[in-house]
């Protein structure tokens, strides 16, 4: 089995060593590069083409959200995770919507940095579950100023019944296998589902549908 090929993306040099120390004792876990800063985060994207990418937000030269968001959009298969102090409503948002798959606080425990990854490799996602509630704190900002916002466009095709279940799932953060369990349908179902889901919202990755959703009402 391939190891899952990692680059650290943080300014502070002593972060990333601790990082690379912590990560370094899974065997199941390649660490190919490191960057300082949003340019060269995209540098090493190109370069090594990891599955993941670390990614702190506050970085000179080019932060993490818009480094999220060329990566994301030159390479798409590459998944990045947030990895950062900071729980600023906005800028969560901002970090998710850019193509962010994970919002993990830089406190938190490596055991949960590694699961995160594993979930993000396997195509899901995991954000820090106080992250989760900031980000529900933003959307019902947003809903409040609804009136005041242009209208959405709608899908051009709709969602089915039973992808609807499956995107309500979704946003309350469960995994293929608990959807699946919860709704009394395979597994693989479920990932037929979400990946219909993804399509017919324009969206990159289960993180982004659940906020495309949330902007259109679905959820």
């Amino acid at each position: 089995m391939s190891k899952i090929r990692l680059v650290l993306v943080d300014d502070q040099a002593l972060f990333r060593e601790g990082l690379r120390i912590l990560l370094g004792q899974d065997d199941r876990l390649e660490i190919v590069a490191e960057a300082g800063n949003g340019v060269e985060a995209i540098d090493a994207a190109k370069l090594h083409s990891p599955d993941i990418m670390l990614m702190d937000l506050r970085m000179p030269k080019l932060n993490g959200v818009e480094a999220t968001r060329i990566i994301r959009q030159e390479m798409p298969h590459i998944r990045v995770i947030v990895l950062t102090t900071f729980e600023d409503d906005d800028e969560i948002y901002e970090a998710l919507s850019a193509g962010a798959s994970g919002y993990l606080l830089k406190a938190s425990p490596s055991g949960r940095v590694i699961k995160a990854i594993e979930l993000t490799v396997q195509g899901e996602s995991f954000i820090e579950p106080s992250v989760t509630a900031k980000l529900l704190n933003h959307f019902s900002r947003l809903a409040s100023h609804q009136i005041k916002r242009a209208a959405p466009q709608p899908l051009a095709e709709p969602l089915s019944g039973r992808e609807l279940d499956v995107l309500g799932q979704l946003a309350s953060g469960r995994s293929n296998k608990e959807i699946a369990s919860e709704l009394g349908i395979a597994e693989g179902t479920v990932k037929n589902h979400m990946s219909n889901v993804i399509g017919k919202l324009g969206a990159l990755d289960r993180t982004q549908a659940a906020l495309r959703a949330r902007e259109l009402g679905l959820i």
